[in-house]
């Protein structure tokens, strides 16, 4: 067949409005990739596309789009990178072709979700966002956003002005891919910030109640017995010493626990140790406060802000907790590392783990409130399990949080 290149001016004007047209009409990242899909089967006559973009830790190639009816698969395939022809184009970032017999190319891995082996001939390229100009001479490199994979049923030759085409055309998605992804992260952001609004709030009267009781139970009926045993102190000082310094030894005890449950109190409310040690030796303290189970800690020290290092502090404790509720776990292991601008919280257990029809259920084990927590702190949260072979929970956020960094991931996989 003819190539499509983009040596004539008109095509490649009404290409542009279409594609402009595709992008800027919508703002779902599902419409957009379909209606890409389409777009590109038309233009480059083939039979099939694929759109694979890159998840936010930047290690696997999920599909997003398709045609039909591929479509519905949206989600459910992933590649690692390097893995077929797409995880090979995503590491090498240039594009790959294949005219036949794609069995013998090492590259190439059937994949059995798509159930799809009549399709001979393939091109695939890779997205890339557009360098951004820093200085009139410097430019940012390009980053990889994702992969597309075009097919066809019958023996095709992509020449060099096919493959050239595709790569324009992916380079225009890569800004509309990211506008959605924009858009779609700060609905998410504005949802999450709405529903930790109404946690607080609920979180605040619950514990001012617990407070209440606390004080009311606790506290202020040892200040009351103190008091008694004082004035019975006062009254008996002068008549009766031994009286009065057995009134005086109880009023110590009824002080020291009185002081006890206060501090217990206070430590609900904030944890002290973080202000006194810091995040880090904080994590190895909780660490060894956990007596069910052997904790493994190795924490880095980072400075952070003090409400984003109380919010680290309490997902690892939520998670320490649940390993000791519902994991049946020996031992556990909890990491906070740093790698550039990026600090990541992984709590491991050796326990039961849990399978995928567990993993439909996420409103258990107190993840709906780390998720929330993650999700202020711009990060990523990823529960990874496997029947008999135990849980990791790891939590990714940048050191300096930014709308644009904002965004949740949850998965949980058998592996």
């Amino acid at each position: 067949m003819t190539p499509l290149g983009l040596a004539d001016p008109e095509r490649e004007a009404r290409l542009l409005a279409r594609i402009v047209e595709t992008l800027s009409g919508r703002l779902d990242l599902e419409e957009i990739l379909q209606g890409i899909a389409a777009l590109i089967t038309e233009t480059t006559q083939t039979d099939v596309c694929f759109v694979y973009l890159l998840d936010e830790a930047g290690e696997r190639l999920v599909l997003c789009g398709a045609t039909p009816p591929f479509h519905r698969m949206a989600g459910q395939v992933e590649l690692k990178m390097g893995e077929g022809v797409s995880g090979w184009v995503a590491a090498h970032g240039r594009p790959a072709v294949i005219v036949e017999d794609k069995l013998s190319d090492h590259r190439y891995k059937h994949i059995p979700e798509l159930g799809r082996e009549d399709l001979t001939s393939l091109a695939s390229v890779p997205i890339l966002s557009k360098p951004i100009l820093s200085k009139p001479i410097l430019s940012k490199p390009q980053r990889l956003v994702g992969v597309l994979n075009v097919h066809t049923r019958q023996r095709r030759e992509f020449t060099d002005a096919d493959v050239q085409l595709l790569g324009w055309m992916a380079g225009l998605m890569a800004g509309g891919i990211e506008n959605a992804r924009l858009h779609r992260m700060l609905a998410r952001r504005e949802e999450a910030m709405e529903r930790f609004a109404e946690r607080i709030v609920v979180a605040q009267e619950t514990e001012r109640r617990r407070l209440a009781g606390e004080i009311h139970d606790g506290i202020s009926q040892r200040v009351v017995s103190l008091s008694f045993h004082l004035s019975a102190a006062a009254d008996a000082v002068r008549t009766a010493p031994d009286v009065a310094a057995r009134e005086i030894a109880e009023a110590q005890l009824l002080a020291e626990a009185a002081l006890d449950e206060t501090r217990f109190a206070i430590a609900g409310l904030h944890p002290p140790v973080l202000d006194d040690l810091g995040l880090a030796a904080s994590l190895e303290s909780l660490a060894r406060s956990i007596r069910q189970l052997e904790v493994h800690a190795e924490a880095r020290p980072c400075d952070l802000p003090p409400h984003v290092a109380t919010s680290v502090y309490r997902i690892a404790q939520e998670a320490l907790q649940n390993v000791v509720k519902h994991a049946g776990a020996r031992t556990a292991r909890l990491r906070l590392l740093t790698h550039g601008d990026t600090i990541t919280l992984e709590v491991e257990d050796d326990g039961k783990g849990f399978g995928q029809a567990r993993s439909h259920n996420q409103t258990g084990y107190g993840l709906p409130g780390m998720r929330e927590r993650a999700e202020l702190l711009g990060g990523t949260l990823e529960v990874k399990s496997c029947p008999g072979q135990g849980t990791l929970l790891r939590l990714r956020f940048p050191r300096t949080q930014s709308p644009r960094q904002s965004t949740f991931s949850l998965r949980v996989t058998q592996e």
